[in-house]
This record gives structure tokens, sequence and C-alpha cells, in this order.
């Protein structure tokens, strides 16, 4: 009975056969094979008077320990999905005939293709399939620039791109991300099963009101896909994932019947995105604050500001722009269009079953961790990019030189060297202060590096990150209560983390750059500016509309002239 009650009331949800509209296909087998497996197995005992609760705040801290089995089975590398999928369907069907000693585990079947498929591409092939994540990390381009002393940064990883249906761990609530969730979340997670990794993520702030629109997402959202497409440098890898815990009434067998049923929907045609979206007659665009308000909103921050017994430095606020064309948005086909100019930024997509999508193209790191490595950015002050080398350059002079964003700039910088070194031996600091440049925007930016006392310490590194004074002001809890006081729209997790966790590595991005979309209502587009001392209005409403200009200029069927966009110093 109390197994029951906490199943009921579980922070990860495992899928319920009875709430598909489809029932389970028969997969018949035409030929038996043996399948030559390799495995990579990493097994836990738990104590079997342990009471699994999933619901991250409540329960036993002991109920966190990691489930019982966590394992990766590799496949022989196939040519093409359909032959991926293929093999899948024959594993899935065998496992039926042995199932675990393990009461919990989770379980990894992985197919190399030997061709390197997009991400993106797939996911839109299985359009019919939710909840559903896409995530890409930074690939560098002709496009990138890091102006430094000479001593530029690249990260290279060998994931390009993940994107996953379906899934197999669900992980959400309306309570503030604490520590018990991230620690239900890591229960499933091994450094030996590096792909094994949960999506997902946080509100911005967890204590304000959840509006209509991002109430599916809940306070924070993660997923461990059921079925995902890695992409990788020069190939690709079809995977699918069982998880069961018999402590929530779900058992293995209900778990391969699960997967199998989604299997039954992956979509082996994959047809490549041509980056393009249909252009279309913007209907109707409402901003919230309009400029009018805006205007007033800022100047009411700057007198905060101004104020010599306040302690405010800084406030970014924010605008939420309802655009409405005349025909439908594809979340998928717009965030295909926005890795063409951001392939160094970081792609996303988070979408729960009948819901927005939240999609984004953001540049802003929150950390990522490999081992104990970690590693943040601070990121602010911004700029067009100029139409020729040269006005590019006088930009790039201008943002060097001014004092309203070094002022910017220095205190985010500062705000996280001071959290980095409360849970890091030490910090390097290379470079102090630089520009990044990208295809449209350019900014002031240094990296952080350091190594953390302990793996438990990601946590800290999350929740002490998040918000950095670049999405939210500076001293924190004074910019938060204002942000409270003067948007009048929910903000959700945009300028929230958005990442995954892994067992032996974790990278979040902050997701600014980012926008609400669902077919037939139109998108919800967000975007922020520091308020600091110096800043001026109408300026800063600029910013908002150059930020937001990437996903403007997708609908626009006529757009301004290339000498007036010249002239500006601004690559629309």
């Amino acid at each position: 009975m109390a197994t029951a009650t906490l199943a009921r009331h579980s922070l990860a949800h495992f899928i319920d056969l009875e709430s598909l509209k489809y029932s389970i296909a028969a997969q018949p087998v035409s030929r038996r094979q043996s399948l030559h497996l390799f495995y990579h197995r990493c097994y836990y005992h738990k104590p079997c008077s342990v009471v699994v609760s999933m619901n991250g705040c409540q329960g036993n801290p002991r109920d966190r320990v990691p489930v019982g089995s966590i394992e990766t089975r590799t496949f022989p590398a196939v040519t093409s999905p359909a032959s991926a999928t293929e093999t899948l369907n024959l594993a899935i069907s065998e496992l039926k005939a042995s199932p675990p000693l393990f009461t919990s585990g989770i379980l990894r079947l992985q197919v190399p293709i030997q061709q390197q498929i997009e991400a993106i591409d797939w996911l839109h092939s299985q359009h019919h399939i939710h909840p559903r994540c896409f995530f890409s990390g930074r690939r560098q381009s002709k496009d990138f620039t890091e102006v430094t002393n000479g001593n530029g940064f690249q990260k290279s990883n060998n994931v390009v791109s993940v994107a996953g249906v379906g899934s197999a761990v669900l992980f959400r609530n309306v309570h503030p991300f604490c520590y018990n969730d991230w620690k239900s979340i890591k229960r499933f997670l091994s450094a030996n099963c590096p792909l094994i990794r949960a999506y997902g993520a946080i509100r911005f702030d967890a204590r304000a009101n959840i509006s209509s629109e991002w109430e599916p997402f809940g306070s924070f959202y993660f997923i461990i896909p059921q079925v995902e497409l890695d992409e990788l440098d020069g190939f690709s890898m079809l995977a699918t994932t069982i998880a069961w815990d018999n402590a929530f009434s779900w058992t293995w067998e209900q778990a391969v019947d699960a997967v199998e049923a989604t299997m039954t929907q992956i979509s082996s045609n994959v047809v490549k995105l041509s980056k393009e979206v249909t252009r279309s007659f913007i209907i109707s665009s409402t901003h919230i604050p309009c400029k009018k308000y805006w205007d007033l909103a800022v100047e009411r921050a700057l007198q905060i500001i101004n104020r010599s017994s306040s302690p405010l430095n800084k406030v970014v606020l924010a605008r939420s722009s309802k655009i409405v064309i005349a025909n439908d948005i594809d979340p998928i086909a717009w965030l295909a269009c926005l890795q063409v100019e951001g392939e160094n930024a970081y792609q996303f997509c988070l979408q729960p079953p009948n819901a927005p999508a939240f999609i984004g193209n953001t540049p802003e790191q929150l950390f990522h961790r490999n081992c104990l490595g970690v590693s943040s950015e601070a990121m602010a002050g911004t700029r067009a990019r100029g139409g020729s080398m040269a006005l590019d350059l006088q930009i790039q002079l201008d943002l060097l030189s001014s004092p309203k964003d070094h002022l910017e700039f220095t205190i985010v910088r500062d705000n996280i060297r001071k959290k980095l070194e409360a849970v890091c031996d030490r910090i390097v600091v290379e470079p102090n202060k630089a520009i990044r440049k990208f295809h449209r925007v350019q900014h002031l930016y240094a990296l952080l590096a350091g190594e953390l006392r302990s793996e438990d310490d990601e946590f800290n590194i999350l929740s002490s990150l998040h918000p950095t004074p670049a999405v939210c002001g500076f001293p924190t809890e004074e910019a938060r209560l204002l942000i409270a006081e003067t948007e009048v729209f929910d903000r959700g997790m945009y300028a929230g983390p958005v990442g995954w966790f892994g067992g032996g590595e974790s990278e979040f991005a902050v997701g600014i750059r980012s926008a609400l979309v669902e077919k037939g209502l139109g998108a919800l587009i967000y975007a922020g500016t520091g308020i600091v001392k110096g800043s001026n209005p109408s300026l800063e409403w600029d910013e908002l509309e150059l930020k937001t200009s990437q996903f403007t200029k997708l609908l626009k069927l006529e757009g301004p002239s290339r000498q007036k966009i010249e002239n500006s110093g601004i690559i629309i």
C-alpha cells in the first residue's frame, strides 16, 4: 500500500501502457540470428528493505541509491536507420525470454550507423511521438570568432547532437528543483554508461506562479529518452532505453512492452530538412511590455540602481513577444533554421505531450562538468556584427572600451568566479576579458575553469550559478524581486538552465534566445537585456529587437534593404 501511494505521487514517472492510444503491433521475426554484443555493465547492490521513492524531496535519502543495474549493450554497426531499427526490434523481442535478476535497473541498447545522420532530421521524422527533446552542443564554424590575447579556447565533443522521443523515465514536479531531485535523477546514471543521460530544463524562478502555457513543464522537466538518435562525428547511433523498478509496480515486462510499442511508431525514413521555413505574413505581433511601459520599467530600475542606499547594481529585464502568422510554425523546422547561423551555439528543444515546444539557440554556457573538472562562462554586453570587416572591428573596439558594458560584464564574471571558488580548489580565468563573435552578435566573454572537490558539488554548482547576473542581475535576490515586481508575464524556462545530466559528465546552457512554439498558436519569443548605471531605455529596446530578430527574420516576407542594413552595422 505504501509503495502504491508513493508511486502515485512519483517524481519519476514510468510510461503507463494503458495511456497509449494504440495497440502493440506484433513483431514477427522472419529470421533468427546470433547478436554479438559488447557489454558494459555497472551493478549495484541495494538493501531489499529499502522502499524506493522517486519523489525528489520526500522519502528516505537511502531510497536514492543507484538502481540495481545500469548497463549499455552495443550491437554491430549497420548501414542505415532501417537496419538499426530492425536490430533493435529483434533485440527487444529476445529480452522477454531473459529477464534480469534485478528488481530495478536501466538498460540501453545501441546500434552504430555507418553514416552521419543529422539528429534534427531524424527528430522531424518522428513528429507524432511525444515527449521529445533535442540538444546540440557547440560546433565551430567559419562564422565563429573568439578574439583573445592569442589564447583561444575550443571544446571538442564527439557527440554532436542528440534527439529523443518517449520517456524511459520522466522527472517533473511543481516544487523547486532541490538536491533530492538531483539525486533521484542521478540514481539512473553511471560514468560507465556515458550516453544514458537525462535531458531537460529548470524554470528561471521556481517561486513564481506557473502560467498556463508553461504548466506542462512544471518547475523542472527531465527525461531519459525511450528512443534516441545520437549524431556523432562521422557516424550515428540509434538507441533505445528500458527502465524498470518493481517498487513502482513498473516491472521489467511492462517496460519492455512499452519500448516495443514506441518502436512501432519510429520512422526509418529520415528526410533532410531544407533549413528554410515558408515565409509568411505576421498577422499580429504583441510585446509585453510595449515600448511605452518598457521605458517606464527601465527608468524605474535606473532610479533604484542610482540610489546611494540601494545595493542593486544590475537587473535584467525581459520582454515576451507573441507572434501569430498565417500558417503553422513547425518548431523543429524553426530549430533547424536556427542551426544554420548558430553552429557555435547550443540548440535545444523540449516538448512534453500536448504542450508547446520550448526551443532556443543560445550562445551562453552555464557550466560543463567532466568528472571533477568544471568550467563556466561569463558573457555580457551585446553589439551587432558589422556589415564589413572595418565596421565590425570598429564595433568590437567600441564594445571593449564601453564603461557601461565593462561594468555589466565584470559583475557577471566576478560573481561566477566567487561561486566557483566556494566548491573548487583553484579557479583559472582565461581569457579574462575578450570578444566572442557570433554570426549576428558579439559579446564580452571570459572562460572560468576549476576542479570540484567532490562530484556531489555538481548540484551546488547548478544551484549557485543559476541565475547568473547575465540573466537576473546583482545582487541576485534584489534583482529577482525587482523582476517579479516589474514583469507581468511568466518567464517559465526562458533564462533557466537547459541541458543534460550524465554519470560522469553534465552540461547546461542558459535558456536565452528562446521561444515557446505551438502549431496553431504561433510563438512566444523571449529576450532580455541588462540594466546598469548608464543604460538607455531606447538602446536597450533596440538590443531586444536584435536578439529576437533570429526568430522574426524567418517569418517576414520582406526585409530592409541591404544598404540600410550595412549602414546600421547590423547583419539581419
